[in-house]
């Protein structure tokens, strides 16, 4: 009976200690301003550290004699071999740590400005920033610069901990200086609240006991003020975002769609839309590990099913129906530029956005920011920790959000395609439309569709396969190509086939036909267009009278009969030489350019 209640009390401590609020905060500030030392203190005064490294630490602290204390608390943070030498932090160092109201996830980040992705890295999902600045030095530079990049980075809550009080006396003037300076920078930047600690990380002076050496600060001790800032409305929970991770097919009565809620609140019956497609439906249920939900929401992974059998493919997003994400191929965004390799914008990336990895380049370099000023100033290419603005052109949509209103559908990753290596971070500022993107605009076409039309002497049209597959759509369409060139009409066949591997989609083969179309061209694709979203792409951009649909069908005698938007058509074997006549014939009326006169 004693066992089975202690089971029953441990039982009660874990689901209590499961059902905490978690905090993420980053430590930054400049070099030697004490960041490993105050999270040091803040573990060892919270009883976070273990016996074994205690005495780890202590021996440790003799041996690089840093401090003339017992204890060296950095080095309960800086592991590395590097670090300890140093007496720097090198890469972001993670902890945890709990206690009665919250759970903790602490990362030290680097100081130097040789590692400011380290610090991007670092910062880049903590709910607080808590900046560290001398006491004795004031704000500067790089004080300034993390900030910066905090605030970009949508961080909501700062906190300014003057450090090294002990070695000012305490005064309060000191305190108060820095305060006045900083608060007045602070006021350009993006953060919710700013809050101001004097502290001693060293002599533990109000990081978790209030200090009787400043009894002129009012406030509260760090810990209090980690245990009290509110963070769940940092959490978007009014614009339902649910990126498709899987789909879930265990069998012909099931279809699931895994993934985890990025931000919003869903139930049954709510109607949402499935983006890029547009397609309206209703969550029928919510499958959870436990079974079936009544709501799920941010940040819970889940299985959604909807009401109605529509595509949805992985890289879609299930939306609320008001308040959608931009639907958009082309972004400006911030980028933090991680790699050694220097930004080329000739070449091509991966760009992952949520569960969704396409091909990308950067269309346009805005400019840098310059960290001593904080000022953009023109450039042509980033190179290592280099922060600036870009615009960046994808070949399929991505489903964005402003980084500032959803740090989720807000942020990207770009991929060097080669060595797999991540090269940038980045936070989308704005989505464009497809048909009000500023380049666009300005490298506009100036040659008419009616000059073209004239010039080559036919009219731009699309003509795509559908109906029965393998009937010999690719055969047909080289020896169709061949025909309409006899004819002296300009054709080529776009073979999806052939040019198709794991990085190019048919919504790209969509978007190149488009454009050949728009310069005169009778474009032939070898296989058809698969799924009718990307024939109804093609109609979109195209119009119903610059696209073609040839419905195959390789046992009917050879015969073309035609309606105003498609053609019916014959593939077989023995009569393909007149089904090729007559399609090329079709098609050369359905180009023809009528003249006014």
């Amino acid at each position: 009976m004693h066992d089975l209640s202690r089971a029953e009390d441990v039982e009660a401590y874990l689901e209590q200690h499961e059902q905490k609020e978690l905090l993420r905060f980053v430590a930054v500030g400049s070099v030697d301003d004490g960041k490993s030392t105050l999270i040091g203190r803040l573990l060892h005064d919270t009883k976070a550290i273990y016996e074994d490294q205690l005495a780890s630490v202590q021996r440790a602290s003799k041996r690089v004699g840093t401090t003339g204390g017992d204890i060296d608390f950095a080095l309960l943070t800086d592991g590395l071999k590097a670090e300890r030498e140093q007496g720097i932090t090198i890469d972001v160092a993670y902890r945890y740590f709990s206690t009665a109201k919250r759970k903790f996830i602490i990362a030290d980040t680097p100081g130097h400005v040789q590692y400011t992705r380290n610090m991007a890295t670092g910062a880049s999902t903590a709910n607080v920033a808590l900046i560290l600045i001398d006491a004795r030095h004031g704000v500067l530079q790089q004080s300034r610069r993390h900030a910066f990049i905090a605030s970009l980075l949508g961080i909501p809550h700062l906190a300014v901990c003057i450090n090294k009080m002990d070695l000012v006396d305490y005064a309060e003037s000191a305190f108060d200086s820095i305060r006045e300076e900083f608060s007045t920078f602070a006021s350009g930047l993006r953060f919710k609240d700013v809050s101001f600690l004097p502290i001693s990380a060293v002599a533990g002076d109000n990081v978790v006991a209030k200090s009787p050496a400043t009894p002129w600060y009012r406030g509260t001790t760090l810990l209090e003020y980690l245990e009290a800032v509110p963070i769940s409305r940092d959490q978007n929970l009014s614009e339902l975002r649910f990126p498709v991770q899987y789909v879930l097919r265990p069998n012909l009565d099931y279809r699931g769609f895994c993934g985890q809620l990025a931000s919003g609140v869903v139930r049954p019956g709510d109607d949402v839309v499935v983006l890029p497609s547009g397609q309206a439906t209703k969550i029928l249920a919510i499958d959870g590990y436990t079974g079936e939900l009544d709501e799920a929401f941010a940040p819970m992974s889940v299985t959604i099913r909807l009401a109605d059998e529509v595509d949805v493919s992985r890289g879609d997003v299930i939306s609320c129906v008001d308040g959608r994400p931009e639907v958009t191929r082309r972004i400006e965004a911030h980028l933090v530029w991680m790699s050694e390799v220097p930004l080329d914008p000739e070449r091509a990336y991966f760009l992952k956005h949520t569960t969704r990895t396409v091909r990308a380049t950067v269309s346009r370099v805005a400019g840098k920011v310059d960290l001593e000023t904080l000022n953009e100033v023109p450039t042509e290419r980033f190179h290592l920790n280099d922060i600036g603005r870009v615009e960046i052109l994808c070949n399929q949509h991505l489903m964005v959000d402003p980084y500032e209103q959803n740090r989720h559908t807000g942020a990207f990753v770009l991929i060097d395609e080669l060595s797999n290596d991540t090269v940038a971070a980045g936070m989308i500022v704005r989505g464009f439309a497809d048909d009000a993107h500023p380049l666009e605009r300005r490298l506009a076409s100036q040659i008419s569709a009616e000059r073209r039309a004239e010039r080559l002497g036919q009219r731009g049209l699309a003509v795509c396969f559908a109906g029965v597959p393998h009937a010999g759509q690719s055969d047909v369409m080289y020896d169709l190509e061949r025909r309409l060139f006899d004819m002296g009409h300009a054709a080529c066949v776009i073979d999806v086939a052939a040019l198709a591997d794991g990085t190019r989609s048919p919504s790209l083969f969509a978007d190149l036909g488009s454009q050949c179309v728009r310069a005169g061209m009778i474009v032939l694709y070898s296989t058809g267009l698969p799924r009718p979203s990307d024939r109804l792409r093609l109609r979109e951009q195209l119009g119903p009278e610059q696209l073609l649909v040839v419905f195959a069908d390789d046992a009917a005698p050879a015969s073309v009969s035609a309606s105003s938007e498609s053609l019916h058509c014959a593939l077989t074997v023995d009569e393909r030489d007149r089904t090729i006549s007559l399609l090329s014939k079709a098609i050369a009326a359905r180009c023809k350019v009528v003249s006014d006169g």
